[in-house]
Formats: structure tokens, C-alpha cells, sequence
């Protein structure tokens, strides 16, 4: 199966979107999202079917498949829809200027069929095909309402001016406007889209950066996407950095902002690590490349936030829904409003038409369609620059109905950091050697406890050992030359009679106690002030940890935590999280590879940018910049992404249901309808942008 994703150009509303969905799943392709706001379709594609198939049926319905590399340069004069509009604009606004000014040319009909032609042909062209495809696959979509709408009154202007009936019966300036205006609105629609998916498209800018490759005694610049692990990289006073890796020479401090969402500047040093796309603000530096193309962090934000626009939330699928039979309805609509008028009321069959194609024009779903996306690229792009990658619309929604959070202690409330107080060595051993035995075994641990410890010992001398494995919730064992069996943990992994011993580690060579180690945590400094704003918006915290209560209930006091449950191993953490999930929304916030089973069955699992990696994957929502009270800032902006999605669900259904009457009952004109329509979808997508604006 393979995962393959097109650019589409050409869909203008959710119903283009769910016809080509629709007809690549008849052909046989699976998991198919398509997102008519961006242009991105992607699916799976099973061994008996090739991706081409998939290209073929898209163009012949109407939609045009873009071409990957867009930098290349454009050739001529390419028919676009910004250039489709203005050419539609020069003839339309002498159409209109007709209706205020006694010019006589003006209002020759022959004259006014003139100008029309070439901006229905557009439209055709445009909103026709589509149209017309669109009716074929069972999805109606907009383009029906527009084609049949300007397609009336051009037809009803062309009869009365081949059969001479009169002004009475000359309507082209209708025609073309409706489909001219309909074009500025999907300009501007497409403008202001553009704007909801600007932080993908800054981070893409950041991965597309040159390189100064060091070959011998050269120097030469290349793409960054040409380079290869191991590479040797200059970078100078306000160069990107173009990959992952480690500073091998000089120091200077960088902007991580991008990664962190942190405004001040680190300085690095000689074994530093460096994050491609972060800024050198100051210094000249050569650097190891470690992590290059789509294995960068750069790159897994980046798949992170275009995977954001897969998963819909409960509001999209309602939406969806809709506009399926949206278009039917508005049409039965139409040709309601032109019996009843025509036949059961003194109104002319010129306003009778009229009023048919201002209902047809001013009911336009695309609003509906672009409520949901739209809100959801603004709100995990803005949550992107802030250092908080959210995984989805389903995860924005999910987390902003959290009313409980459950916290891992070590590493999650406490700053990871940890100081060996004190190692006691219990049995005939050198403390040298049990220094190095313990960084032996826990710098193949990923725990931040084993991170911490190893940081600390590193002056010590490594022992080769063997069968190294980590008992997730319990310690690390190995084995040495001689074949004794080593074993590194708490309390639990030491065995009966080590419950109530004060030390925090135990360090035991064939079952025999060879060292104690004491450990010195404590809180982080944001901790109190995180969960007690979490206490005023609602949410409960909670403590989850597998360490022993005593430490735990010094760490819930000093956190303002009440409810707290310790020596948890992953399964008792993972059974707590179901139980409480049963009665609440639960969030899980951890870091190890033990949290990661309650991470995915949490209702929203939260971790950190320098946690485990199998914590980091099961999690929901990754915090980049390392710090507690981005919590509290994703959750204010998954509510302010809700509370958006409602209100432009809201605009976007009561607009359709007070617009579709003023039409039916002539006091919109089909103009009028068309201008109202466009900045519908404006002002959802406005609201949108607005999230952009507040404060968190």
C-alpha cells in the first residue's frame, strides 16, 4: 500500500471535494482525504492500482493535478484564476456600466452579447466542467449553482435578442457578473486560505535553505536537501541551520523560536546539539550533520501540522453532511421559487427568472465548506509558532472538552534533572568502578532519571557490558564479561527486604547489593502556577507516578495537587487512566517510554520535544519548548479553535437559511446575491484569521 498525496487546483467548495473522494474510492484507492481548501488529496493506493489512474480520473472531471515543483519558473501567460477574473472584469464592466449611463452602444444587445460571450466562456470553462463532472460522480457542488444560474440569464438575454422582444429581456449584465464576482470571491477565498496555511508554508521555507558544505580545504553551497549524514556544515552570523546535528567547532547563540516557540537566545557550545531551521544569531560554527531530509525535526513538525488537516473533527462531518444535499435542495428551491412566482402570483416571468437564479446564486455552500478547515490550519499553526504541535482537528476538539489532567511525576512535574546525593557502595567494590558500572548501564536508558545520572558520571569509566535490556516501570539489567548478572532500579526490581530502605536506586551484581543511590528531584518553577490555572478553567489535576508516595506527596503539596496515586507500574497507570476516562475527559501528560501506553489511551496524551521517541509518537500533543505552561496554552487556543468553528458554522447556516427567503422573495437581485455570497466565504475565513490576533 502505498501513501500518495496530489495537488489538486479547481476545487471550490466541500462538494468538489467529496466528489473526488467518491470516485477515487469506486476506482479502488483507500483512506482518501481530500481537502478542497489547500488542494491536497491524499490516499492509499493498493498494489493492483497505480497512482496515474488516480491523476486521469481527477483531470477528467474537470480539476487540474499541480505540478510539484513549483519553483520552476512560469512560461507565457498563464490562465489563472487571478487572470481569469480580470479578463472577465474588462468585459463585465461595461456591462454594468451600461445600467447607469444613456450611452446607446452600450445598450445594443448585439453589443452587450459581445461582451458576455467571452465571460460566460469563462465561466463555463471554470465553474461548468466542474459542474458538469460534479453531476456525473453524484456529488452536486457549487459550480452547479453558479453555471445555472449565470447559464438562465444568458440564455434568457440570448432569446430575447435573437427574437428582438426588447430591453425587457436583456439580462447579460446579470450573467457575467454572477460569474465574474463569484471569481474575485474565490480570489479573495483563495488569498485568505493562503494566510490560514502560512505556517506550514514558513516552515517549508525554513526546510528549502542553502548549505555551506565543507569538502577538504573548499567550501561549497548546496541545497539542504542534498545533504548527507555526516556531513561537515559552516554556519555563519545569521545563517539557518540547515539540518540536525552536533557542534564540532566555535560557539555562537541561536534563535530556536521556530522549535521552541521561545523568544530568547541559546547559546551553544562544542558537543552541542543544533536543530535545522533554528537561526544563528551570533558566532561562526561547524557542525556534524546527524539528521538530514524527512528524518529532521524541522520535517517532523512540518508532517506533523499537514497531517493536522486529515483527521476531521465531529463539526466537519456535520458540514460535510450537509453540502451533499445541499445543492438538490437549492435547486428544488429555485425551481419552486419560479413556479409560485410566475404562476401563482402577478410577478413577471423576468423577475420570476430572477428570482429563481438569485436563490440559485445566493445559497452557495462554500461557507460551509470552509468553517471547519479553515479554523483548524489557523489554530494548530498558531499553537505551531508557539512551540505546541497539535496532531489534528480531532485532537484540537478533543482536548479543549478536557476537564482532568493526569501528570507523570519525574520529568513532567519536576525538572527531569536530577543530582545524585549520595552513592553508599554496600559491598567489596571500588566506588570508581561502581560509578562506571551505573553509567554503563543507564546511558542506554531513555528515562530522564537515567539521562540525569549519566549526564553527571560522564567523567567515569565505561564497562563493556552485554544483554542489555530496560523492564519498563521496574530498571535496567546487563550483563558483564564475566557473566554476572547486573541490575539497576528501584526498590522493585531490588526485591523483598529493600521496601523501606531510604535509598532511591538500587545497584545489585548477582542478586547482591552493591550500591545505593540517593536522588534529589524537585519541582519545576512553573508547576504551582500551571495547575492552578488549570484549577480556574475548569480542569482537576492529578498525579500518576510509579516513584514511592513519600516523594510523591512532598511533590503534590508543592505542586497544590489534592489527589495523587504512587508506585504506579505502567499497567496500574494504564487501568487508572481507563477508569478515570470512564467518568471523565482525561488527559495524560508524560515523558518515558512507561507512559506511553496511558499517552494512547488517554482521551489526549501530552509530551514533551525531549522526551522518549515512543512517547513522543503516542502522544496527541507534543510540547516543543519543554515548559508546563504550554498546557495551559494549548488548551485556551483548542477552546478558542472551537469556540471559532462554532461561530462559523453558525454564520455560515444562518446566513444559507435568512439569504435563501430575501432571494425567493425578490429583494436580493442575482448581483446582489453573487456579492453576498463572496463575502460569506471572506468573512468565515476572516474569522478565522482571527485567531491569529488573540492573546494567549
Amino acid at each position: 500500500m502505498i501513501k500518495t498525496k496530489l495537488i489538486v487546483e479547481g476545487m471550490s467548495c466541500t462538494n468538489c471535494a467529496l466528489g473526488i473522494r467518491k470516485q477515487l474510492e469506486k476506482i479502488g484507492f483507500e483512506n482518501v482525504d481530500v481537502d478542497f481548501a489547500s488542494g491536497d488529496v491524499v490516499f492509499d493506493c493498493p498494489e493492483q492500482l497505480k497512482p496515474e489512474q488516480a491523476n486521469d480520473k481527477i483531470n477528467s472531471m474537470g480539476y487540474h493535478i499541480k505540478e510539484q515543483n513549483i519553483s520552476a519558473p512560469a512560461i507565457g501567460f498563464s490562465f489563472s484564476l487571478i487572470n481569469q477574473f480580470y479578463v472577465s472584469l474588462v468585459f463585465t464592466l461595461p456591462l454594468i456600466i451600461s445600467m447607469f449611463l444613456p450611452f446607446h452602444l452600450f445598450h445594443n444587445p448585439y453589443f452587450q452579447l459581445a461582451l458576455c460571450v467571452p465571460v460566460y466562456a469563462i465561466g463555463l470553462r471554470h465553474f461548468g466542467r466542474s459542474a458538469y463532472h460534479s453531476m456525473l460522480s453524484g456529488v452536486p457542488n457549487m459550480d452547479v449553482l453558479i453555471t445555472l444560474g449565470s447559464s438562465a440569464a444568458f440564455f434568457y438575454s440570448l432569446t430575447g435578442t435573437l427574437f428582438n422582444l426588447g430591453h425587457d429581456y436583456q439580462f447579460y449584465e446579470t450573467s457575467a457578473s454572477i460569474i465574474t464576482i463569484i471569481l474575485l470571491g474565490n480570489v479573495l477565498e483563495h488569498v485568505s486560505v493562503k494566510k490560514t496555511t502560512s505556517a506550514l508554508d514558513g516552515l517549508m521555507r525554513l526546510k528549502n535553505t542553502k548549505a555551506k558544505r565543507i569538502i577538504g580545504k573548499t567550501i561549497e553551497e548546496v541545497d539542504a536537501s542534498k545533504l548527507m549524514k555526516g556531513d561537515i556544515i559552516l554556519v555563519n552570523t545569521g545563517d539557518h541551520i540547515p539540518v540536525d546535528g552536533v557542534l564540532i567547532w566555535g560557539n555562537g547563540s541561536a534563535d530556536e523560536s521556530i522549535i521552541t516557540g521561545e523568544s530568547f537566545a541559546v547559546e551553544k557550545y562544542t558537543g552541542d546539539k543544533v536543530t535545522g531551521g533554528t537561526i544563528l544569531l551570533s558566532g561562526s560554527i561547524k557542525m556534524n550533520a546527524e539528521a538530514v531530509g524527512n528524518d529532521t525535526i524541522l520535517s517532523s513538525i512540518i508532517e506533523m501540522v499537514r497531517k493536522a488537516k486529515e483527521e476531521k473533527p465531529a463539526f466537519q462531518h456535520l458540514a460535510d453532511k450537509v453540502s451533499m444535499i445541499f445543492v438538490p435542495v437549492v435547486v428544488s428551491i429555485s425551481l419552486l421559487t419560479f413556479i409560485v412566482s410566475y404562476f401563482a402570483f402577478p410577478i413577471s416571468l423576468t423577475d420570476s427568472i430572477l428570482r429563481a437564479i438569485a436563490v440559485l446564486v445566493i445559497a452557495c455552500p462554500c461557507a460551509m465548506g470552509l468553517a471547519i478547515p479553515t479554523a483548524v490550519m489557523v489554530g494548530v499553526g498558531h499553537a505551531a509558532r508557539k512551540g505546541i504541535l497539535i496532531k489534528g482537528g480531532v485532537t484540537l476538539e478533543k482536548f479543549s472538552k478536557i476537564n482532568t489532567i493526569a501528570f507523570d511525576k519525574t520529568g513532567t512535574l519536576t525538572t527531569g534533572k536530577f543530582k545524585i546525593k549520595q552513592i553508599d557502595v554496600l559491598g567489596n567494590y571500588d566506588l570508581s568502578y561502581i560509578q562506571g558500572l551505573i553509567l554503563s548501564i543507564e546511558k542506554h536508558s531513555s528515562h530522564p532519571l537515567a539521562k540525569s545520572i549519566s549526564s553527571e558520571l560522564k567523567g567515569a569509566s565505561l564497562i563493556e557490558l552485554t544483554d542489555l535490556m530496560e523492564d519498563k516501570g521496574f530498571g535496567m539489567k546487563a550483563k558483564d564479561l564475566e557473566g554476572n548478572e547486573i541490575r539497576l532500579g528501584s526498590y522493585r526490581y531490588a526485591g523483598k527486604g529493600f521496601e523501606n530502605v531510604a535509598y532511591d536506586l538500587f545497584l545489585l551484581v548477582d542478586d547482591l547489593p552493591a550500591a545505593g543511590i540517593l536522588i534529589a528531584d524537585e519541582l519545576r518553577p512553573e508547576a504551582f502556577e500551571v495547575v492552578k490555572e488549570l484549577k480556574h478553567l475548569g480542569v482537576n489535576s492529578l498525579i500518576l507516578s510509579g516513584d514511592n508516595e513519600a516523594k510523591v506527596v512532598n511533590i503534590a503539596k508543592a505542586a497544590g495537587i489534592k489527589e495523587f496515586y504512587a508506585a504506579l507500574l505502567p499497567q496500574q497507570k494504564l487501568e487508572k487512566i481507563n477508569v478515570l476516562g470512564a467518568q471523565k475527559n482525561v488527559a495524560m501528560v508524560g515523558d518515558g517510554v512507561n507512559d506511553a501506553p496511558s499517552l494512547t489511551a488517554a482521551e489526549i496524551g501530552v509530551s514533551f520535544g525531549n522526551a522518549s521517541p515512543i512517547a513522543i509518537e503516542s502522544a496527541d500533543i507534543v510540547l516543543l519548548g519543554n515548559h508546563l505552561q504550554l498546557i495551559n496554552k494549548a488548551l485556551h487556543i483548542s477552546r478558542l479553535t472551537l469556540q471559532t468553528m462554532k461561530q462559523n458554522l453558525f454564520w455560515a447556516f444562518i446566513y444559507n437559511i435568512a439569504a435563501i427567503p430575501l432571494a425567493a422573495f425578490g429583494y436580493l437581485n442575482p448581483m446582489v446575491a453573487a456579492v453576498s455570497m463572496a463575502l460569506s466565504d471572506v468573512i468565515v475565513v476572516g474569522n478565522s484569521l482571527r485567531l491569529y490576533r488573540k492573546k494567549i
